[in-house]
């Protein structure tokens, strides 16, 4: 799910999905939806992925925090996981 910052700690639901069977998720939000400037997170349920698939994982979820800039409209923020272990950066 994608969730936006606000004040005191709130958190705005903006757009939620499933990865597809290539592990893209293509439809977190709608295409005319703007991305404001702000504080936003990805949170992944990453046990659900691992349960599906008879492993049980070290990271029940993963939380991404990042900053959308002004003037910038497209970010990618791939997530590559294993059973132990994450990583992410900013694509392009």
């Amino acid at each position: 799910m994608l969730e936006r910052g606000g004040e005191s700690d709130q958190w705005q639901l903006v757009g939620h999905g499933q990865t597809d069977t290539d592990g893209r998720l293509r439809t977190l939000m709608p295409v005319d939806a703007p991305l404001t400037p702000g504080t936003y997170r990805l949170v992944f349920d990453t046990r659900k992925y691992f349960d599906l698939r008879g492993i049980r994982p070290f990271y029940p979820s993963v939380i991404i925090v990042f900053e959308v800039a002004a003037g910038e409209a497209h970010y990618h923020v791939p997530l590559l996981i294993s059973p132990f272990g994450y990583t992410t950066y900013r694509g392009s």
